[in-house]
């Protein structure tokens, strides 16, 4: 659909934004995600915050909703953008603890062929480089988004991952491997080969069966081949029309493009869970848990910043120690998550991403919201 026929479509706030359905109380962080909504923020938002006592709460705030007015619904299904490669990540390093995958051979083994972007050479591209963002290889999503910036042409268009190593390929900003920290969905999109590969199963069948079923999370699931909606209870996700400058609801899509870097659907407590379980050495031994959990800088310049493990950053705090967690972008959803070794974990999602707010300082008041909630006595 062009971005001419979604004009009409486009969705205006209600004159007031409801505040919590979820938490009567107004404690300090529902004061805060209350901060995020609004005409010039986010549609809506909502979280779940466990504390160190192992109690859980659940907030809400903003609309679900904007053409009906109904409310955020409590722990909703959001699509979770990158804090897939989380699931990814822990499906290859199960393989590796099995044998099957060796984190420091070179991708050639397990895909011959498969990457030919200028300037990459796959025989020096290791598994583990591929999962710590330090293989160089360009990233499709940048080939697909960023000449128009505007997600709505592919809102409806199916890709296979090959599709996706395509739009790689064909990039000419690939780089030396172990260069650095250098983001790339390109390098989830083969991971997620791999897996399929040595193993003979689907990939979603292995995040399925490896993770998902295997800690119980009830509400998180790998979207099938051309479903486009989310399943269950959920509250809209809103695109800004980059034409018309309107909210437009971008909550049916198809998520095939972000595939193991970015498609699954969960919620909030399940998410929580799925850190918690990681952390507590449920899904990895311990040798896998602490390669996961080894970390390169993400900016040489600021080592005291956030570093990027395996799959999973590890997020400096302002009461000292680290969290650790994987945000992702979807249109639609933005969320931020992490995780303590005491227990506490937080994940909040916003129902559009920063793009498509006008009062850009709502960026770090999401921030400040993950600190406070790990920080808290």
């Amino acid at each position: 659909m062009t971005v001419a026929a979604v004009a009409a479509g486009g969705l205006a706030f209600a004159s007031s934004i409801a505040a919590s359905q979820a938490e009567p109380r107004r404690d300090a962080v529902q004061q805060s995600i209350d901060k995020l909504v609004g005409v010039d923020r986010h549609p809506g938002a909502l979280a779940a915050v466990r504390d160190h006592r192992g109690r859980t709460r659940h907030y809400t705030a903003g609309l679900g909703d904007l053409r009906t007015g109904e409310q955020v619904p409590v722990n909703g299904r959001v699509r979770i953008g990158s804090a897939s490669k989380m699931f990814a990540s822990v499906v290859v390093l199960q393989l590796a603890g099995e044998g099957e995958v060796e984190l420091d051979a070179p991708i050639e083994k397990y895909l011959p062929g498969l990457v030919r972007a200028k300037g990459v050479d796959a025989s020096n591209i290791s598994v583990r480089q591929l999962l710590q963002h330090n293989s160089g290889l360009p990233d499709y999503t940048s080939s697909m988004f960023e000449p128009l910036g505007d997600f709505f042409p592919y809102r409806h268009v199916y890709l296979e991952p090959r599709e996706l190593l395509d739009l790689a390929n064909a990039r000419e900003d690939g780089g030396p491997a172990g260069g650095g920290w250098s983001y790339s969905n390109t390098n989830y999109v083969l991971a997620g080969l791999i897996a399929q590969r040595v193993t003979g199963r689907p990939f979603n069948e292995l995040v399925t069966t490896r993770v998902i079923e295997r800690i119980g999370l009830r509400d998180t699931y790998a979207p099938e081949v051309g479903e486009q909606d989310i399943r269950g209870r959920h509250p809209r996700g809103y695109q800004r029309n980059p034409t018309t400058k309107e909210l437009f609801d971008f909550t049916s899509m198809d998520p095939s493009w972000g595939w193991a870097a970015g498609q699954l659907v969960s919620t909030p407590d399940d998410l929580n869970t799925f850190l918690r379980a990681l952390l507590g050495g449920e899904l990895l031994e311990p040798a896998q848990l602490a390669q996961m959990r080894t970390t390169i800088p993400v900016d040489p310049d600021t080592r005291s910043g956030p570093g990027y493990g395996l799959g999973i950053f590890s997020l400096p705090l302002s009461c000292g120690g680290v969290a650790w967690g994987h945000g992702g972008n979807i249109p639609g959803y933005a969320t931020h998550d992490a995780a303590t070794d005491d227990g506490r974990a937080v994940t909040l999602t916003v129902t559009s991403l920063n793009g498509s707010v006008t009062d850009e300082s709502v960026a770090a008041d999401r921030d400040a919201l993950i600190d406070a909630a790990l920080c808290a006595d």
